[in-house]
């Protein structure tokens, strides 16, 4: 074998490692499944008013944050606050550290130091607190199973569970109900 011949077999052998190198070190596409997909959109500062099926206002969200969850169409959000017309058009108020909207847009769920005020037409000025609430716009209803303080002129009451008939005003405790009585300020 002469030199050039060996000269080409190294030279050929150098180029296949090479090749075989730069393939198995190339960039590979992330996998769906990888946990790091984005979400189709997220909205800073925004006002959003949500319609039902008839084509009247479900509700209207105010919040910093908005962001799809990929894949699934559901909504995380970040200190929402979400207006909900009753029947005479005037709006409970509504307030929560995270929220979470569902794909259907016909439940959410608010979590951490949940706020919920009754429409300021309403004489009885009636404000919600609790952990947790569930919301369904469509129905014009909430629930919690969370410990909740209901406060109106007059009286506190505190108990666990609740449901509450938005368009109506109507709220019910559930359980381990506790009343305490508290004369209007003069």
């Amino acid at each position: 074998m002469n030199w050039r011949t060996a000269l080409t077999l190294l030279l050929l052998l150098g180029a296949i490692a090479t090749g075989w190198s730069v393939w198995n070190h190339r960039a590979r596409p992330a996998s769906a499944g990888s946990g790091t997909a984005r979400s189709d959109y997220v909205l800073h500062d925004f006002e959003l008013v949500a319609l039902d099926d008839q084509g009247q206002e479900s509700f209207t969200l105010r919040a910093p944050l908005l962001q799809e969850t990929p894949g699934a169409r559901t909504m995380d959000l970040a200190q929402p606050f979400f207006l909900l017309p009753d029947d005479e058009g005037h709006y409970w108020q509504v307030r929560a550290r995270t929220g979470w909207v569902s794909a259907a847009r016909d439940q959410i769920r608010l979590a951490g130091d949940v706020r919920g005020s009754s429409p300021v037409e309403d004489a009885r000025n009636v404000v919600l607190r609790t952990e947790q609430l569930s919301v369904f716009p469509d129905r014009h209803h909430a629930s919690s199973t969370a410990v909740v303080t209901v406060t109106q002129p007059g009286s506190i009451l505190r108990g666990r569970g609740l449901e509450v008939a938005l368009d109506t005003r109507r709220y019910e405790l559930l359980s381990q109900v506790r009343s305490r009585y508290v004369p209007p300020s003069r």
